[in-house]
């Protein structure tokens, strides 16, 4: 009877597919069921051979060698993954096996994996692609009901095959280079130059910064305090300060205005990188670590994702998936959640992957025996869903102008009108985050009632006040989650 191969890149993700497959007989490297056989890489098999095994004189360093560029790209199998290869090999070449399906992660990544081994083993067998954002048995045999021709992927894989090629020939080149010319070994890296340049151009700038005052001069009644602009010169503010003391201020301007904030977007990786180093202090490695565990366990969905929205034929299950989400954070009631959908949906900005959602699944597994750190991400992914589909939030801002010795001194307020969104965001934070991001610490501030324009406020007492400008911020994993994009770093969790 004829069957058809399939490869994960994981242990845990092929022992998924084979429960939905009935592939239960365990060998070794591989489960078998009646109809198909099921393996795994374990993460990269194999990698790009070194330059001494393209040519010999490579074996000693020398610029006048350089540039080394092969003509045919040579790709060996990891010596401590030779075993596993090898199961595959004699898999894929089985006399019964029709096809091979691609079950690595569908991503550029997930490709090139696969496509590794498959030429390496020599094969020529037919190849169909299971594309599948979620882990869920649903998802999988809806995946394995919906597969494509490897071919409708090809350019993905070679977008991972120019990537990995680019990384070789800067890293291999350009650390020759560097330390024949410098007589030192010097590393040089597709990524890592350019991130060691980003850090080094930061810490320069800290430090030569040279700290400057400014001073501001802030008058109050007693009641309304407005403050001046920016002033340079400690002269000027302190001669506006002795002006103003006790003297007559008019008020020019009371604006009001109603606005509104929108709702965040989903959490794409990066996004959600930043926002759990901003509130938790995980590094972005840690969070995608952790993300990619919570994905093999079923409980989110395909993490390495650049969008931040979700396709039409989604709606239903995000519908669904938010009224459900009072089971998973017991913090928030039903009546705080919203019902935009529509503002979550873009076809056209989802390629590979929608964004990151919680599961089907993690609703009725629950999420209260995961350990610490875990329990945290997914309560930070299932809180973005409320907020991404929650309503607006309105409030009233009001501006105030106030005149006194010819210069303007101003205040503004804020005062909620509808919570919307921020009634979620703030429920979770008060019962989630300890210690609050520095940005997020102000309060909404409301000018006191009964002020009107031409109202003579008198005396007014003035105080100038001194500040200093600040020295750029060294770097952390909220400023590298933001700015990986620019270098194309792409992060993946050890197999």
């Amino acid at each position: 009877m004829s069957k058809f191969l399939v490869i994960a890149e994981k242990p845990s993700v092929a022992q998924s597919y084979a429960k939905n497959l009935s592939a239960y007989k365990k060998e070794d490297g591989y489960l078998e069921g009646e109809s198909c056989i099921v393996s795994w890489c374990l993460g990269h098999l194999s990698e790009y051979a070194q330059p001494e095994e393209y040519d010999p004189k490579y074996e000693k360093w020398q610029f006048d060698n350089l540039p080394i560029l092969p003509q045919v790209w040579k790709l060996k199998v990891s010596r401590d993954k030779k075993k596993q290869f090898d199961v595959l090999k004699s898999l894929m070449n089985r006399a019964d096996v029709d096809y091979l399906v691609n079950g690595c992660d569908a991503g550029r990544e997930g490709e090139l994996i696969f496509q590794r081994v498959y030429d390496l083993a020599g094969c020529r067998k037919p190849v169909k692609r299971l594309w599948i954002s979620s882990m869920e048995d649903t998802a999988i045999r809806t995946g394995f009901q919906t597969m494509k021709g490897a071919e409708e992927y090809r350019n993905i894989c070679m977008a991972a095959v120019c990537r990995a090629q680019a990384d070789w020939l800067i890293g291999m080149n350009g650390t020759r280079a560097y330390t024949t010319c410098y007589f030192k070994r010097l590393v040089v890296g597709r990524v890592q130059t350019p991130t060691l340049a980003m850090l080094a151009e930061r810490q320069d700038k800290i430090e030569h910064f040279q700290k400057e005052a400014f001073y501001k001069v802030a008058l109050t009644d007693g009641r309304l305090t407005v403050v001046s602009e920016n002033i340079a010169n400690e002269e000027a503010a302190d001669l506006l300060a002795s002006l103003c003391m006790d003297s007559e201020a008019v008020i020019t301007q009371v604006k009001k205005e109603q606005k509104k904030a929108f709702p965040p977007k989903l959490y794409d990786l990066t996004s959600l990188q930043r926002e759990a180093n901003r509130y938790f202090g995980y590094t972005a490695k840690k969070t995608l670590d952790m993300l990619q565990e919570l994905y093999e366990e079923k409980l989110v969905t395909y993490p390495r994702t650049d969008s931040q929205f979700v396709t039409e034929d989604m709606r239903d299950t995000v519908e669904e998936l938010v009224g459900k989400m009072p089971v998973l954070l017991p913090f928030l009631d039903y009546g705080q959640l919203g019902h935009n959908i529509t503002r979550v949906i873009n076809n056209a900005k989802v390629s590979d992957h929608h964004a990151i959602l919680p599961t089907k699944e993690a609703v009725e597994k629950g999420i209260s025996d995961l350990p610490a750190d875990k329990k945290n991400l997914m309560m930070l992914v299932c809180q973005q869903l409320v907020q991404a589909t929650g309503e607006e939030y309105q409030y009233e801002q009001t501006d105030i102008t106030v005149k006194c010795q010819e210069h303007d001194f101003t205040a503004r307020g804020k005062v909620p009108v509808q919570m919307g969104f921020k009634a979620a965001g703030n429920a979770f934070k008060n019962q989630c985050v300890k210690a609050k991001p520095e940005e997020e610490t102000e309060k909404e501030t409301s000018i006191p009632y009964g002020y009107e324009e031409g109202m003579t406020l008198s005396p007014v007492k003035a105080e100038k006040t001194v500040h200093f400008t600040s020295p750029p911020k060294p770097f952390n994993d909220v400023i590298f989650c933001e700015r990986k994009e620019w270098i194309g770093i792409e992060e993946r969790s050890s197999a």
